[in-house]
């Protein structure tokens, strides 16, 4: 049977391309303001909406996205404003949402075993409606990732100078927290809510091995990710494995390959360097 001709087949795949995206998109904006492990916070409070809607018998994308954006909000607050520190909001988003998740089902009736799916992804459980779902955050998520990129990119580089240069930094900063946690519910079909954090990182990583500036780095981590993405969602059709540990470690395979590819290219830049140091110094002294 070909891979096309199965209907929830096609509805991965299209989901998989938009976690690919996505996910880098905000990704880079995270790995440069060093909050690398938020969306492992997110995934953790996500837990919660999935739970909730599993009980009120509701689309859990939906009230994924609700939940976590509200705790996403949340921890950028308490941030911003110095109660404590940012570690700390992080870890009561990791220990509060899954716990939180697994005490709502469990007091709902139903059985933690339904969260699996959500913990690390399955292609069978996307239907119709979440592509449709997926397809709306997706492109909230690109429109302000892309959209914003200029002010975006300043926040995260330097706050005071964002500031400084009459930017309302507050509201960008609380942008990215909400738009991570949007980007998390994209993922939670495909990937899964404990590994979409490694779409955010692993692919940037990768990217920033072998590119420089902020635009090259962003454009490649997103090829990266579409094409582990699509390729890992692939591979679990003929091969049974959950698709977000196959496409995380697809991912880190290319992170790999990266980094041996950028050794002998750093030396020919520095090389490059040099040489060109060592023309500009002869041209002082014949002056």
């Amino acid at each position: 049977m070909d891979l096309l001709d199965s209907p929830f087949m096609v509805r991965a795949l299209i989901a998989a391309a938009l976690v690919g995206i996505t996910a880098p998109a905000i990704g880079t904006y995270l790995v440069q303001r060093r909050q690398a492990v938020m969306g492992d916070g997110l995934g953790h409070v996500a837990m919660t909406g999935v739970a909730l809607g599993f009980v009120l018998n509701t689309s859990p994308v939906w009230m994924a996205t609700l939940v976590t954006v509200i705790g996403a909000v949340g921890m950028e607050l308490i941030r911003s404003r110095g109660k404590t520190s940012g570690d700390v909001a992080l870890a009561m988003l990791f220990y509060g949402g899954l716990a939180g998740g697994v005490m709502i089902i469990s007091l709902g009736g139903g059985s933690t075993a339904r969260l699996l799916g959500a913990m690390f992804g399955s292609i069978t459980a996307v239907s119709s409606a979440d592509v449709v779902a997926v397809v709306i955050l997706a492109a909230l998520v690109l429109a302000i990732t892309i959209g914003l990129r200029r002010q975006l990119f300043a926040v995260c580089q330097d706050e005071e100078f964002a500031r400084v240069t009459g930017l309302p930094v507050r509201l960008l900063n609380l942008l990215i927290a909400v738009t991570a946690a949007v980007t998390v519910t994209v993922a939670m079909r495909i990937v899964g809510l404990l590994l979409v954090s490694a779409m955010m990182v692993i692919p940037v990583a990768a990217a920033q091995r072998v590119t420089r500036g902020f635009t090259a780095t962003l454009s490649l981590s997103m090829v990266i990710a579409l094409v582990v993405s699509l390729t890992g969602t692939a591979t679990t059709y003929y091969v049974e494995a959950p698709s977000g540990p196959t496409i995380v470690l697809f991912a880190i395979g290319v992170f790999m390959v990266m980094t041996a590819v950028s050794a002998p290219l750093a030396r020919r830049r520095a090389k490059a360097a040099r040489a060109a140091e060592e023309v500009c110094t002869r041209d002082d002294v014949k002056v």
